[in-house]
């Protein structure tokens, strides 16, 4: 299948990464604020370790689990179906072809954010 208007979006633009940023509103509310909170009561911080830990049963419970609203499917059922579709990603800053013959280095440092932005989401919901 060809996607006429594949783009790469710029980073921390909201804008153009809507589905990213609700995914990010939506994990800060499932996910971050009522563990912070829950840990809160019992006199705990919020730190990596428990947050990784605990994020693995928040997917198998909660979000993987839940009828995706738009799919009206159960994300731990679509998946395997859409990873059977997917491609290999390209090398580490390998050359890619976009509409237009044009070919664009992706540097893979621009596809997530820097781990202070993590740390930065772990301390607001401490």
């Amino acid at each position: 299948m060809l996607v006429s208007s594949l783009r790469v979006c710029r980073p921390y633009r909201a804008r153009t990464k809507g589905k990213v940023e609700r995914f990010n509103g939506y994990l800060k509310r499932s996910f971050l604020v009522p563990l912070a909170a829950t840990l809160r009561a019992g006199a705990l911080k919020l730190d990596v370790e428990t947050a990784n830990r605990e994020v693995l049963r928040w997917l198998s419970q909660v979000a993987n689990v839940r009828v995706h609203a738009t799919t009206r499917e159960r994300p731990s059922v679509r998946l395997p179906i859409e990873q059977a579709k997917l491609s290999a990603l390209p090398m580490r800053s390998q050359a890619i072809s976009v509409p237009g013959n044009h070919a664009h280095v992706i540097p893979v440092e621009s596809l997530q954010h820097p781990l202070s932005t993590y740390q930065a989401l772990l301390e607001v919901a401490a």
